[in-house]
């Protein structure tokens, strides 16, 4: 039988260890890593715990065996198979390193995902999607058809069983229903200069103001924008010897590893929102890249 995930938020009190423990411990699960938070502040309690069923016992039954211990705990709760892969939707314009990396990322196993469908408001990348032999969707968006053209979003992401959207650089500000129904799952990436430098060309605004960091920051999409809850984010240096172009080529390398860690983080479960924040367990392994595939 396949590891699971089991997943948990709940407000913290004693015993919630033991009880998880204790339960798997009864069923003939042996637990092979574990992760857990109490959050102090609010009150919250967050854990991460693989395990694998050394007696074959499956997940419904397990599942029914901790419906007790969920509603004793109030707890907030999912159980994962490790083998299954997330289904996930990539929306992208016309900056296309972050799809082409991960495109390249899924293409090697790097990145265990099932890509369902890359949808776009430009034809840019269509050969490149297509060529991956995943379906392709147009999408126009204007101010005028703005709703309609989230209605068939909305309809690829449920005919297709999406799980998660990532914005791969798409440059259409998500509405604040569509954000609200997709809550927590969708994922954003962009460059860590807000609200410094807002609107176009902001690594050459970053270049005139002589900043010695370029970042990126990956996050879960909210009703405000590019302040939803942070999953990730990275820096690198530069030096007055460097171009605006140097700028954002380094940014988009940036951009790129940034959002594949977050997607990482989200598809193996070890993400948790947490109110304005994020509760994220590192991989046991000491990096993404080599954390257990599937």
């Amino acid at each position: 039988m396949a590891d699971q995930v089991l997943t948990v938020t709940c407000p913290a009190r004693r015993g919630i260890v033991a009880a998880i423990s204790g339960m798997l411990a009864a069923n003939g699960c042996n637990i092979t890593d574990s992760a857990q938070y109490d959050d102090q502040e609010n009150d919250r309690f967050f854990t991460r715990v693989s395990f694998r069923s050394e007696e074959g016992k499956s997940a419904a039954e397990l599942r029914e065996a901790f419906e007790p211990i969920a509603g004793e705990f109030d707890m907030q709760w999912q159980l994962h198979e490790t083998n299954e892969k997330m289904k996930v939707l990539l929306m992208v314009s016309n900056f296309g390193h972050c799809l082409n990396d991960l495109l390249y990322r899924w293409q090697i196993g790097a990145l265990p995902i099932d890509i369902v469908g890359v949808i776009s408001n430009h034809m840019t990348y269509q050969k490149v999607v297509v060529n991956h032999d995943i379906p392709f969707h147009y999408i126009k968006v204007t101010k005028d058809n703005k709703p309609e053209a989230e209605a068939k979003m909305l309809q690829i992401v449920e005919d297709t069983g999406t799980e998660l959207v990532v914005l791969a650089r798409y440059m259409q500000i998500l509405s604040d229903d569509l954000s609200q129904k997709m809550s927590g799952r969708i994922i954003n990436i962009h460059h860590s200069f807000l609200p410094s430098f807002k609107g176009a060309n902001p690594y050459k605004q970053a270049y005139q103001r002589g900043v010695k960091l370029i970042g990126a920051t990956a996050h879960y999409v909210t009703a405000d924008l590019d302040e939803g809850p942070i999953i990730e984010q990275d820096i690198i240096r530069v030096t007055h010897a460097q171009s605006p172009e140097d700028y954002v080529s380094l940014g988009r390398d940036v951009e790129a590893q940034v959002l594949a860690r977050a997607i990482h983080a989200h598809i193996h479960h070890r993400a948790f929102v947490n109110g304005n924040k994020t509760v994220v367990f590192p991989s046991s392994s000491g990096g993404y890249a080599s954390e257990r595939m599937g």
